[in-house]
């Protein structure tokens, strides 16, 4: 008899033992049932591939009869203007009868802020040189040096002392439009570039300044357009490591 069990009456001892016996019959049925569910289990696997399979199989026999062009127009999304996408012109000319002929430019935050850029920058340029500065503003965005946004890339700068990226953002000027045709007309250069307008005229520079300066930095950048009154310049890797 166990220490434990020392001064139990006989029936207080049965009662003890039965408790014993049930605690390892229901532990044993435990066992026998998960035992029971994974043989089950192991039936069934392949029973259900099977009648997967089947149900797989009248599907692709019923998609053989579609007509290849009704299965595309089922499968293909629809026109980006039938979903409200912009879509731009399939190649751009850089003059003032292909700008013309653009619609009406508006847009969010980041158009603004470009067209903003544009205008301060370069509205008196030739259509190509406004397009040369928007894709040095475009670059910088793409570039791990500068800002992710455009607004952010524009106004880097402004409100610190000689830190200005683009100086009518520290002109101490106020930013006044005062000619709606070049509004317009650089707005809709901003609305061709934000969405996704081919960047082929600077050679991916992320650096100009207009030919009546020599700053510094210009030394040291390799030089990789001229276009109206800008020189534009991209930084090799190892210039911008050291």
């Amino acid at each position: 008899m166990p220490p434990a069990c020392a001064g139990l009456d006989r029936m207080e001892l049965w009662v003890w033992d039965m408790r014993i016996v049930l605690g390892r019959l229901t532990r044993a049925a435990g066992l026998a049932a998960l035992v029971a569910l994974a043989a089950v289990s192991a039936q069934a696997e392949p029973l259900l591939e099977s009648r997967l399979g089947a149900v797989l199989g009248q599907e692709r026999e019923a998609l053989r009869v579609v007509p290849s062009s009704r299965m595309t127009a089922l499968t293909s999304p629809p026109p980006a203007e039938a979903r409200n996408i912009a879509v731009g012109p399939a190649s751009i000319t850089y003059d003032r009868a292909f700008l013309a002929a653009q619609p009406r430019a508006s847009g969010g935050a980041e158009w603004e802020c470009l067209t903003e850029a544009l205008y301060f920058e370069a509205r008196g340029e030739s259509v190509r040189g406004i397009f040369a500065v928007a894709e040095v503003i475009l670059n910088r965005v793409d570039s791990s040096v500068f800002p992710s946004s455009i607004c952010s890339v524009v106004n880097q700068g402004t409100g610190r002392r000689f830190a200005c990226q683009f100086s009518y953002t520290c002109d101490g000027r106020p930013e006044r439009v005062s000619e709606p045709a070049a509004w317009a007309r650089v707005g809709k250069v901003a609305r061709l570039m934000v969405d996704g307008a081919p960047r082929d005229l600077t050679g991916g520079a992320t650096y100009y300044h207009t030919k009546a300066v020599n700053p510094s930095w210009a030394r040291r950048f390799p030089r990789t357009a001229s276009i109206g009154a800008h020189y534009f310049y991209r930084p090799d890797t190892r210039t911008a490591s050291n």
